[in-house]
């Protein structure tokens, strides 16, 4: 299949700025809806009667991980285009696994060393330790912490992007794969909606509601990389109208376990949502949407991975400190200053040290060294 040529736009040996200001964004809606919406065991009150003016709002943040996801599929491309699978599982592990077992440790130490109640995952140390893997979903094993369970659809997407870097990534193989996976997902999704029985292992694989996101962002890196290329369009749109199901089924479930009062969130709105999430990254990778790089936007995007790890842990160790003796919305705040304080202190001085570490020495090292810097846009 003939390549298209590459935009003036394309900087896939760099950073890109706007990325990283969408991932701390994406972290901060997540923030928002946990602490303003989510959080009624932190807090002793349901959130959004403490916040009703901002709870309709708050609530959407839910979807900043869907928003992750999409640039995970753009930034994950982006990085696997001509390397091979040891450098990928390398530049993997180096980025997911430090700051993770840095907020597992936190996690044990919060509810083994003091009192705290809320949130508790009530896991036992062998739990724990198959909590430090990052597959204990695989074996009915509770995360430890709630945020975790993105992790999980991160890894199996990588799953997925392994065997296309087994199989050799081209212009040509990314539209096919895209493409099967897409139509797996669509027929899945007919499926459920059917009420016809589906394998766990084919879903789990497939990831219907999740795969439109990935797909979508890898879409929009071919657009980014071959600016006149129409054919990943189809997957953008398509991964566009699939999403909005998959969007509203998961507010709906939220809805439904805590009551529309607890989760004010409109279908409009989820839409509106959506919608924005697609025409912001749909404005990155087309290069209408540019930001200069700076150190600032180079450290929020570092430290939008420990914020989505470490403010939940924040949230049960203050907000209850602060409740009785100051208003909800400056315990909130409070608690958000000190989740993005601890998040920069964790990323300076505990996870880029231990990724200097962890990386291969030579030109292994500085291969991974690469992907690394480049894939810190393409997690939480």
């Amino acid at each position: 299949m003939h390549t298209p040529n590459r935009p003036k736009h394309a900087r896939e040996n760099g950073r890109l700025a706007e990325l990283d200001l969408l991932r701390f964004l994406a972290a901060l809606a997540v923030v928002a809806f946990h602490y303003l919406v989510a959080y009624a065991s932190v807090w002793g009150d349901r959130p959004a009667e403490l916040f009703p003016a901002v709870a309709p709002v708050a609530g959407l943040g839910i979807l900043g991980v869907e928003l992750f996801f999409i640039i995970s599929g753009f930034v994950i491309l982006m990085t696997v285009w001509g390397k091979g699978l040891g450098a990928f599982a390398r530049s993997r592990l180096v980025r997911l696994y430090p700051a993770y077992w840095l907020s597992l440790a936190a996690v044990a130490a919060l509810y083994g060393l003091t009192g705290a109640k809320a949130l508790d995952p009530k896991l036992s140390t062998g739990e724990y330790l198959l909590n430090a893997t990052m597959f204990q979903r695989l074996f009915k094993v509770t995360d430890a912490s709630g945020v975790y369970w993105s992790l999980w659809a991160e890894l199996r997407f990588y799953l997925l992007m392994a065997i296309l870097v087994i199989v050799g990534v081209t212009y040509g193989r990314v539209l096919a794969f895209c493409g099967i996976w897409l139509a797996a997902a669509l027929a899945l999704k007919l499926l459920q909606h059917g009420d016809v029985a589906v394998p766990p292992v084919i879903t789990e694989t497939v990831m219907p509601d999740y795969a439109p996101y990935f797909v979508a962002g890898m879409g929009l890196y071919l657009v980014h990389k071959h600016g006149h290329a129409w054919l990943p369009w189809i997957y953008v749109v398509a991964g566009y109208a699939m999403s909005l199901d998959s969007a509203l089924a998961r507010v709906h479930r939220r809805i439904d376990a805590a009551g529309f009062k607890n989760m004010p969130v409109t279908d409009t709105s989820v839409i509106i949502a959506i919608t924005i999430v697609f025409a912001l990254m749909a404005l990155a990778a087309t290069g209408l949407l540019r930001l200069k790089p700076s150190r600032t936007l180079t450290a929020l995007g570092g430290i939008t991975y420990p914020l989505y790890l470490f403010h939940s842990i924040v949230a049960v160790a203050v907000i209850p400190v602060l409740r009785g003796d100051l208003p909800p919305w400056i315990v909130a705040c409070c608690a958000t200053l000190i989740a993005v304080l601890l998040s920069y202190l964790v990323y300076v001085f505990a996870e880029r040290p231990i990724q200097r570490i962890l990386k291969p020495r030579g030109r292994a090292g500085a291969s991974v060294a690469s992907a690394v810097q480049m894939e810190k846009a393409s997690v939480p």
